[in-house]
């Protein structure tokens, strides 16, 4: 029998409680660098680096709501103070309600590829969102993103190439949930790697 979900209304963001933008201070009671999650489904690598970095802030982003309750009840339970979790459409939270130049990292980790050609406008990296997270990032501030998906992630470059201006290429750094072959160590990359799939991945700094 699957265990009971349950709610933990401190771990969470309620969108409409923002007084129209994100105020990080005010939201976790201090400063501290602050980390965006676009699609952290299940909190898999939320919790992990939050427990690693305790000093740093993290909020997660997460539509599905299916996800978005079992990241709610995992952040809950290891009573993570440094963690919120918001469910919305990420385009539109990053557009909206962050401030400019208040996010340290971006961490985008296997996002929906939307593979059908049809559907390729539902992607989250695009020029349009783009902009908007270099808006939002701090000078120094980071983009990491890994995918399986070789089509979307040949598309990715291009994007970020063509943003190269403002945005740097530099190493990507593996996560602290990431175990042995592993980069960042989400439920998404476990199943890939047992599949011997092929994990591609970039990280970009803003100049």
């Amino acid at each position: 029998m699957a265990r009971k979900l349950k709610e933990y209304p401190e771990a969470t963001l309620k969108i409409e409680d923002s007084n129209g933008k994100i105020d990080f201070g005010r939201l976790f009671g201090r400063s501290g660098v602050v980390h965006v999650e676009i699609g952290c489904g299940k909190g898999t690598f939320l919790v992990e680096q939050a427990k690693a970095e305790p000093e740093a802030l993290f909020l997660g982003v997460e539509r599905a709501n299916k996800y978005y309750r079992h990241a709610v009840d995992r952040i809950g339970r290891w009573g993570l103070g440094n963690v919120r979790i918001v469910r919305a459409e990420a385009g539109k939270l990053v557009e909206r309600y962050l401030e400019a130049q208040s996010v340290d990292w971006y961490h985008i980790y296997f996002p929906d590829p939307w593979p059908k050609r049809r559907h390729h406008k539902r992607r989250f990296l695009c020029q349009a969102n783009l902009e908007h997270m270099i808006r939002t990032l701090r000078p120094g501030g980071r983009v990491q993103v890994a995918t399986d998906f070789a089509e979307y992630f040949k598309e990715i470059k291009a994007l970020l190439a063509t943003n190269g201006p403002v945005l740097k290429p530099v190493e990507f750094i593996g996560t602290a949930g990431a175990a042995e072959g592993e980069y960042v160590g989400t439920n998404y990359e476990r199943k890939y790697v047992r599949q011997k799939r092929r994990v591609y991945r970039l990280a970009v700094k803003k100049i």
